[in-house]
């Protein structure tokens, strides 16, 4: 460790790609959504996971074996007799067992210990993990019988996605359409990432907030929220129980986070802070939260002029405010300069009184505003961590791991 004034540096290495090497078993059954399977298996290996598909016969009424095999680049498992004991050996090299989609038909036979194919005997010969997207009429989806049985498999730890409202292959509109794929990748990264964070109330800030001149007018930056938008869906992935503060967001929050509060002031964010701030075990502090606002906000539209004089004033600094307090959790703040600065990210480090800063220079190109991808150093009080170019998502996954290490060892 280091010393008053002394500190490690070091670069990061390794590679944080949940799925790679893992092997998903994916069962599709006859649902007109079946479609959907192959756009899944694409996405799995893009993440560097290996896929296994069994189709039931009814599947093959709406999707060729021919086109799973050439997108999963393996053959297809169908016949319980094909292959003698696939239904034991196929379960039991694999690290997940995903259904989509999830007919009705596959449910009630799951919930009752039906074995009657190489799916559904797969299906009770799997001792792991099983993420299942329900696909079918509303009608179907709403009946007490199907949802005693589907209450009775999540009662057992099996996990569902979906189905979502929407137009059904029927011509009706209802809940009953299998998840997006991108909710059911979700679901899999989620249950295949370390729950390392379970029992942590972890809040987080995301986005610019607008400090108003007038009802039109206001002052802000270029935040887009992207990046604590990213520390709140890895947070969840790995098992915390997060709030997500945000500003005007030009991204969607993330759909796996519940508790999220909208503001869009500095003073409203202020507020939406400290209120939650004694029931977080974590406290992450990445909105870009307007440095000046307005002595005065006008009532009404002021007229167009050839100059206009404004008199501003410091907002509150929430990351100070909060690292003044006696009974404080483990806060981070972020540092965005134009140039490469540590230095001064480490001296408002130990200037607000915080656990960890996250630096980055917005003047690097894809590593600024806007941008899927940064390029940050993460600095507490004993080291510095440089880490390369790499997704935000990633980026939240090594901030995450650094604060587990740090409170691990306080």
């Amino acid at each position: 460790m280091g010393g008053p004034g002394k500190f490690l540096k070091e670069n990061f290495s390794g590679n944080i790609t949940v799925l790679k090497g893992k092997s998903i078993l994916l069962g599709i059954t006859g649902s007109v959504a079946a479609y959907k399977s192959i756009e899944l298996i694409k996405r799995l290996r893009e993440e560097e996971a290996s896929v296994r598909v069994i189709m039931t016969g009814a599947s093959k009424r709406f999707i060729t074996p021919l086109s799973i095999e050439l997108a999963a680049g393996d053959r297809v498992y169908s016949d319980m007799f094909e292959t003698p004991l696939s239904h034991i050996s196929l379960p039991a090299d694999s690290d997940l067992f995903v259904i989509a989609p999830a007919t009705a038909n596959i449910i009630g036979k799951y919930a009752n210990g039906i074995a009657d194919d190489l799916l559904s005997t797969a299906l009770l010969a799997y001792n792991g993990t099983v993420i299942i997207a329900p696909a079918m009429n509303w009608r179907m989806y709403e009946n007490r019988a199907f949802q005693k049985g589907l209450n009775y498999l999540s009662s057992i730890g099996v996990k569902t996605v979906g189905p979502e409202q929407g137009n059904l292959a029927c011509g009706e509109e209802g809940v009953g359409r299998m998840a997006d794929v991108e909710r059911i990748m979700e679901s899999i990264i989620t249950a295949l990432t370390k729950q390392d964070l379970a029992g942590e109330q972890v809040l987080v800030t995301a986005g610019p907030t607008r400090e108003y001149i007038d009802p039109i007018r206001y002052l802000s930056n270029r935040s887009s929220g992207k990046m604590g938008c990213a520390l709140a869906k890895i947070a969840g992935r790995r098992g915390a129980e997060v709030t997500l503060i945000c500003g005007p967001l030009s991204v969607a929050p993330p759909d796996n986070i519940d508790n999220v509060i909208t503001v869009e002031t500095a003073d409203s964010m202020y507020a939406a802070v400290m209120e939650n701030l004694p029931m977080s075990s974590i406290f992450i502090m990445s909105a870009a939260v307007a440095d000046f606002m307005p002595v005065e906000t006008k009532e009404s539209k002021i007229e167009k002029k050839d100059k206009l004089q404004l008199n501003l004033v410091k907002t509150r600094d929430i990351l100070e405010s909060v690292g003044r307090l006696k009974n404080k959790p483990f806060t981070v703040g972020f540092a965005a300069e134009t140039g490469y600065r540590p230095d001064r990210a480490r001296k408002k480090l130990l200037g607000k009184d915080i656990d960890m800063i996250v630096f980055n220079d917005v003047s690097q190109k894809d590593a600024g505003f806007d941008t899927d991808t940064n390029e940050v150093v993460i600095i507490d009080r004993d080291r510095e961590k440089k880490l390369p170019l790499m997704s935000k998502k990633d980026v939240s996954m090594a901030i995450f791991d650094r604060i587990l290490e740090l409170k691990d060892n306080r």
